[in-house]
């Protein structure tokens, strides 16, 4: 059903569409008009729906284009208005327009508008007596060729389309689209549905429908071909095509094929395009065709926290440098800490970082990918400031599209000065990453689960030397409650542990802290952490979060996040739940393209004497 215009943009769209001109032209031979509109027998919401899909009523203050115009709006009414009363169950109704008195079906339509208009607007009547609402009466699903009934495709039933419940149009087209999906899943490409039958009986207002259905041949797949590549070699999004041939047709194999592809970031479009017939061997062939985004990108970004202080950065990147969807991206960084670091307080609070990252699909077989990230870097925070060369490289393979491991190397060296003094550094690690994600976005998840574990066992972590293990593990979960998702219930839940060493003996920035804007809102960043007898962070050796949202749009690009976060790091190696804090706030997104744009304020409830009394957070991104 159409909705009001909204905004200008659509008008100008409409008024284009109507007089063949852009909107900031003037209408050749504007015809002004009124509306007058009487809706009988209709309930609230459904006079609504009528006169919200009325282009008449919608569009009259802008002229139309002479009377033709008017005339086109009118007839156009009669369709859009039937339409409506067809979706809500009323197939007895009668709908009259009429322009200056004259039936807009009459041919002297055009003379009645053209001598009304020098009286000022044309008078338009629309007269809707909506009849009584009719229910289903008999169902019926029949072969097409056969016209046997149909009982094993789906229950209608759990569809609407049961007698005795309200004739509504869109529970027929909803069945249509059911049994077609069902066929096409038991692998019948060409199933559709060749004819329906609709009868209503005015005597009983009842409607009965019978859906005739053409499966077509079953079939399997044929052979796959790669079109509209630019720089990509087609050979590669061959090699991605894990279909073979032969293999029984199934539309979820196609999604999942697409999914797959999509993941690239050089391929910003995938149209599967089924052929129209089988080929000799009665196989189906599939065109894979592929539109590219720009190769090259860049961009910047800030952030602020008023206990993190302030990051800007740029960043410049290529996603098909070889041309096998390799990845390359160099980022910048430079901060400022906004005050006195406690551990080190003659410290420059200024910061920096310089990051390359890269990644090689394929690097072993089609679902292995090398991944790359080197940096320098200067840190600045209240328990340390830092002075590092880093790398962590890896080998990523994907078991499914939700499930992917990687195995790598993370080297660091580093000179660090903190509460108890200046060191050097040096760490090797073997890292195992696990991550399995079935949410339905990567920016802006609205349903399923995201959770990930790290195993990383250290053959160097600076005076810790040989031995201790890194283990830490989060699980985020994301439930839309309406279908349109304007309410999120989201929650997260993060632990880790670092075990077989002494605090001390751990490089500052190996070790566990809480607090802050990726952490518990409301408190410094970490400052819900262990702390020396001068009162200064130092960090630990476990950690616990928790966190739960309620994301509300109050419009597509506005919305309010009440959030509550728990959390803190401890000294030991289990975290010692009776220590946690706790804190409350709200939280504005402005939706747009490349994700939410977030301010959140936050207040502990539970603070210590030195804590701030508040946190106020400005980042792209949801906050988990």
């Amino acid at each position: 059903m159409a909705g009001p215009v909204q905004g200008q943009t659509m008008l100008d769209d409409l008024t284009s569409w109507f007089t063949g001109k852009k909107a900031d032209e003037p209408i050749a031979d504007a015809l002004a008009y009124k509306v007058t509109i009487r809706i009988d027998h209709g309930e609230g919401a459904l006079r609504s729906a009528i006169e919200e899909g009325s282009n008449l009523v919608t569009l009259q203050d802008s002229s139309a284009a002479g009377a033709a115009g008017l005339v086109q709006r009118a007839l156009s009414d009669l369709e859009r208005i039937t339409a409506i009363l067809y979706e809500n169950g009323h197939y007895g109704g009668e709908i009259a327009i009429s322009i200056a008195g004259v039936p807009v079906d009459d041919a002297s339509v055009f003379d009645a508008a053209e001598g009304a208009r020098r009286n000022g607007p044309v008078p338009v009547q629309i007269t809707v007596d909506t009849g009584p609402a009719f229910r289903f009466g008999r169902i019926e699903v029949r072969d097409a060729a056969s016209r046997r009934l149909m009982t094993d495709l789906v229950d209608i039933e759990e569809l609407g389309l049961m007698e005795g419940e309200p004739a509504l149009s869109p529970a027929i087209a909803d069945a249509e689209r059911a049994i077609v999906k069902e066929l096409r899943g038991r692998g019948y490409p060409f199933a559709r549905i060749a004819a329906k039958d609709v009868a209503a009986d005015h005597a009983t207002l009842r409607l009965d429908v019978a859906l005739l259905v053409e499966s077509g041949r079953k079939a399997g797949f044929g052979r796959f071909s790669v079109s509209g590549t630019e720089g990509l070699d087609p050979e590669f999004v061959a090699s991605r095509i894990d279909i073979e041939e032969g293999e029984p047709y199934s539309p979820e194999r196609l999604d999942k094929l697409r999914k797959r592809l999509a993941g690239y970031p050089i391929i910003g479009g995938i149209r599967l395009k089924e052929a129209e017939q089988l080929d000799a061997s009665g196989l189906l062939p599939v065109d894979v065709e592929i539109s590219e985004r720009k190769p090259r990108y860049f961009g910047f970004g800030t952030k602020y926290s008023s206990s993190e202080g302030t990051a800007l950065n740029a960043y410049w990147g290529h996603r098909n440098l070889f041309g096998e969807a390799e990845t390359l991206r160099i980022d910048a960084q430079v901060s400022w800490f906004g005050g006195t670091p406690d551990a080190v307080p003659d410290a420059d609070p200024f910061g920096y970082m310089l990051k390359a990252s890269f990644g090689k699909p394929g690097i072993l077989t089609v679902d292995d990918d090398l991944v790359a990230e080197a940096a320098v870097l200067r840190e600045v925070t209240d328990a340390y400031v830092r002075d590092a060369v880093t790398l962590v490289a890896g080998v990523r393979r994907r078991f499914s599209d939700q499930l992917s491991v990687q195995v790598g190397v993370d080297f660091e060296q580093a000179f660090v000065e903190d509460s108890f003094g200046k060191r050097d550094d040096f760490v090797a690690g073997l890292p195992v990453d696990i991550v399995y994600d079935t949410t339905d976005s990567l920016l802006d998840p609205a349903r399923g689960i995201r959770s990930s574990a790290k195993i990383e066992p250290f053959a160097f972590l600076g005076e810790a030397g040989a031995g201790p293990v890194l283990l830490k593990g989060s699980l985020a979960a994301y439930q839309g409650v309406d279908e349109r998702n304007r309410f999120i219930i989201a929650g997260r839940v993060a632990a880790g542990s670092l075990i077989g060493a002494d605090v001390t003996d751990v490089p500052p920035a190996r070790r566990f802290y809480a607090g802050g804007g990726g952490s518990i809102r409301g408190y410094g960043y970490q400052s819900v952490s262990p702390r020396n007898g001068d009162g200064d962070i130092i960090g630990g050796l476990s950690f616990f979060e928790a966190s739960a949202e309620l994301r509300v749009k109050i419009t597509d690009t506005i919305g309010v996040v009440p959030f509550f976060d728990m959390g803190a790091a401890f000294e030991d190696e289990i975290p010692d739940l009776s220590g946690l804090r706790y804190a409350a706030g709200l939280g504005l997104r402005y939706y747009t393209s490349i994700g939410p744009v977030r301010l959140d304020a936050a207040i502990p409830l539970n603070p210590r004497d030195d804590d701030d009394g508040y946190g106020i957070y400005v980042s792209i991104g949801q906050a988990f």
